[in-house]
């Protein structure tokens, strides 16, 4: 297995620049949900436990940014709905 750097000139390919970038785009998202969404540790057991706990954390980042979306779209409309934050 290699490790890439951010930063590294020699024997970077265009899909190793490539996958750089899309985790630095990631990176940000993923410390969120390790603040926001309580993955700072896992309480699940294993490797499963650990996909389990990534994959309900994303599940519950997406979902927040759905209900997000759907308020925008009804106080557009003038629909009122109940938001907490």
């Amino acid at each position: 297995m290699k490790v890439y750097v951010s930063g590294q000139k020699r024997g970077v390919t265009e899909a190793i620049k490539r996958d750089l970038r899309r985790r630095s785009a990631v990176e940000p998202v993923s410390g969120h949900a390790k603040g926001e969404h309580r993955m700072g540790r896992n309480f699940l057991k294993g490797a499963h436990g650990d996909a389990a706990n990534a994959l309900l954390a994303a599940a519950g980042y997406n979902f927040r940014r759905i209900l997000a979306w759907l308020a925008r779209i009804s106080h557009r409309r003038g629909v009122s709905v109940a938001t907490r934050r």
